[in-house]
């Protein structure tokens, strides 16, 4: 099996206040987003890709004031934990990776061999200018990330299942930024547990060490080379 960074998450308490935190750190004003519907948040993203991180892209996620609340469970990314919510309020903050599989199920499993419930493969989708992007990525009914965002949640673009699975990726439609990652790096108290299950997933292009809970990225942005930090969130 072999996983790869899909994208960042960073959480914003609206995606008004994202677009400009971003603006002000990052120099840039990122592109569109959509919708999502069964989560009721909204986003916008930009490119990050480089060589090393072909796939790599940054989220800027807020709950959709316009939108409902989940019909069941909670949001996706511990967007409604209370002390997320607090930290978030503050400043938008750096809060998770997603890593991207070409094999779902078998990387669901391969966690649940080793104690960990990332949770069932949901579909979701949303409508761009280029065409419908659909996607299974694991969501626990709980919303929760796990190890403090430090264990990745798993997507899969495309429906495999269809006769024609849409094989659209957002980097496909996504512009240069003039931002581009250089690094990733996490470090937890509990880096011996999250190590076995990097393995089994096959993740690489994460360095990983024991310490205080932090997910630390650098990023080369028209301000010079920028770091963003969850510090534990």
């Amino acid at each position: 099996m072999k996983t790869q960074l899909d994208h960042l998450v960073v959480l914003a308490k609206t995606l008004e206040q994202g677009v400009q935190w971003c603006e002000a750190t990052l120099g840039i004003t990122p592109g569109p987003g959509g919708e999502h519907s069964q989560f009721g948040t909204h986003n916008r993203l930009f490119k990050i890709a480089t060589p090393a991180y072909p796939l790599a892209y940054l989220e800027i996620i807020a709950i959709d004031p316009q939108a409902k609340a989940p019909a069941q469970g909670k949001r996706w990314f511990d967007m409604d934990d209370a002390q997320v919510q607090a930290a978030v309020a503050l400043e938008p903050r750096l809060a998770h990776f997603v890593a991207s599989t070409d094999d779902i199920q078998g990387a669901r499993i391969a966690l649940k061999t080793l104690g960990m419930d990332r949770g069932p493969a949901v579909r979701a989708k949303r409508h761009t200018r280029k065409g419908v992007l659909q996607w299974q990525i694991t969501v626990r009914d709980d919303g929760q990330r796990l190890f403090n965002g430090a264990l990745p949640s798993l997507i899969q673009w495309g429906q495999p299942e269809d006769a024609e699975p849409t094989r659209l990726h957002p980097r496909n439609s996504l512009p240069r930024s003039g931002v581009a990652l250089q690094s990733i790096a996490v470090s937890h108290p509990s880096a011996d547990k999250l190590r076995p299950a990097y393995e089994a997933l096959g993740l690489e292009g994460i360095a990983l060490e024991t310490g205080p809970a932090n997910i630390a990225v650098e990023l080369r942005t028209p301000k010079g080379l920028i770091s963003l930090q969850s510090l534990g969130l």
